[in-house]
């Protein structure tokens, strides 16, 4: 990494960036100022963040991580350490608003931090902003937030995805190295691959949810975008790791997600399964999965057609499953204990209505309706429990799968960025767009994007979905392709 004055290559990786500090050609002062200056060229163009760190606050981080550096400060320089990180906006920060893209939280400021951003702070990452995202992590292009939609920077009036939009905008603008983001349904990968970089989404449990606004709580699991691979493995050996604020928290040792990058992949099984090239994908995008895949065959793996026909029903049963579960988590919001309150005569029952009527955003209340609707009585057993029963099928099938397969491969979406407003009159086909990535959060599993190609001068991804727990292998197989591809894609208006 060269620097020129305050000039840094904006989209360098974080390991180049930690190599820079070490060579001294640069410092975390240095860098801080150079992004701040960056976001406030680029906001106009994105609106990605939803909060811009307090400069002084920011500076008195750079410099304490400066001291970690020189041997001065409090533990050891990280892999982190001095890296400009966004967090997506419904993962609690500290003194600073976090308003999950809703009215309904504006002017939120937690008294607490989230389990994985104090691990980043105690890694030394400048976190320089919060991240903008589909109103309580509900959308697949990041237009429900009530601040304003996400533009991507790949293209005048496309979206950058959702709902994790703001952070994966942010990173392909160079307002930032690295985000954090949250997957429910795809959160994560699928606005990687709209935005042209890497999301990762690793196995449940593996990462603390405390602090993380809940929406669908057996299927929410935070995780890190990054332009590389190896910066995701980095912000997950970080993060992850047992929490006992945390009930789904897994007892492991989580410290090297790294461990088997830059091992080859010859001779690894990898199957293709035939249900995720859906009817109506774009013949770009299939043409780069194709082209993919015999990549991958050129690195000595062995890719093989696959088939796992309950796949068709994943769609269906996340969207009984998850709205059940946002039914009962955004129950919390009632205009009394916290947040904004819409002040009605009458009972609590009333101020109740009168907030969530007022505040609350339309795929929020839909999502809320469908979700009452499945948990009522004499619905539940023929929705809900129905939903579970073919979610456990589903779980069935990836384990047969594991017999035969190192990991599976798939378009992470079936489109590449669309444009602002063009399905926001359609529901089922915006819940379309989430059709390859669904089944990773419904299984439990590790799952990653990485851009592997253009189509239509637009970033088209390649999923990656491994077993429960081969995080490492899987991390592994995405670094393999990822050095051979070469795609380290800059959109045009972030060069």
């Amino acid at each position: 990494m060269s620097v020129s004055g305050s000039t840094l290559d904006m989209h360098a990786s974080a390991r180049d960036l930690g190599a820079a500090y070490r060579r001294g050609d640069v410092t975390a002062e240095e860098v801080a100022d150079a992004y701040l200056a960056r976001i406030e060229s680029y906001e106009p163009l994105t609106n990605a963040l939803l909060t811009v760190a307090d400069r002084d606050s920011l500076m008195a981080d750079a410099r304490s991580a400066d001291a970690m550096f020189a041997g001065d400060g409090e533990g050891d320089a990280t892999a982190l350490t001095g890296v400009p990180m966004v967090i997506k906006d419904n993962i609690s920060t500290a003194g600073i608003e976090t308003t999950a893209g809703s009215e309904i939280l504006k002017g939120y400021v937690p008294p607490f931090d989230a389990t994985v951003v104090s691990r980043l702070k105690d890694a030394g990452a400048l976190i320089v902003g919060k991240g903008n995202l589909d109103e309580f992590a509900m959308g697949s292009s990041n237009e429900n937030s009530a601040f304003g939609s996400v533009v991507n920077p790949w293209g005048d009036g496309r979206v950058p995805g959702g709902s994790s939009g703001g952070p994966a905008a942010a990173v392909a603008a160079g307002e930032c190295l690295v985000a954090l983001g949250s997957d429910t349904g795809g959160s994560i990968r699928q606005p990687a691959s709209l935005c042209g970089i890497v999301g990762y989404k690793p196995t449940y449990g593996t990462v603390s949810r405390y602090g993380l606004i809940a929406f669908g709580s057996s299927l929410d699991q935070i995780g890190p975008l990054a332009r590389t691979v190896a910066d995701c493995a980095d912000v997950a050996s970080v993060i992850a790791g047992w929490d006992p604020l945390d009930s789904t928290s897994l007892r492991l040792d989580f410290s090297d997600f790294g461990s088997e990058i830059g091992r080859d992949i010859e001779g690894m099984r990898i199957g293709a399964p035939r249900e995720y090239l859906v009817s109506g994908i774009e013949p770009g995008v299939r043409s780069a999965y194709e082209s993919a895949v015999e990549q991958l065959e050129d690195l000595g793996a062995i890719v093989e057609e696959t088939t796992l026909p309950m796949t068709d029903h994943a769609l269906a049963i996340y969207y009984i499953i998850a709205p059940s579960e946002a039914s009962a988590n955004l129950s919390r919001f009632d205009g009394v204990k916290y947040g904004r309150s819409a002040r009605a005569d009458g009972n609590a029952r009333d101020v109740t209505e009168a907030t969530r009527g007022a505040y609350f955003g339309a795929e929020v209340k839909r999502r809320i309706l469908i979700g009452t609707y499945a948990l009522s009585a004499g619905y539940y057993d023929a929705y809900y429990k129905k939903a579970q029963q073919v979610r456990t099928l589903i779980r069935r099938e990836f384990e047969e799968a594991w017999e035969r397969f190192d990991a599976l491969v798939t378009p992470t979406s079936p489109t590449v960025a669309f444009e602002l407003g063009s399905r926001t009159s359609d529901p089922v086909q915006m819940y379309l767009s989430d059709v390859c990535t669904i089944p990773v959060n419904i299984a439990g599993l590790p799952g990653i994007s990485v851009p592997c190609g253009l189509s239509e001068g637009l970033p088209v991804g390649l999923q990656f979905i491994g077993p429960q727990l081969a995080d490492q292998r899987l991390l592994r197989i995405a670094h393999a392709y990822e050095d051979v591809a070469g795609w380290e894609l800059r959109p045009e208006m972030a060069v």
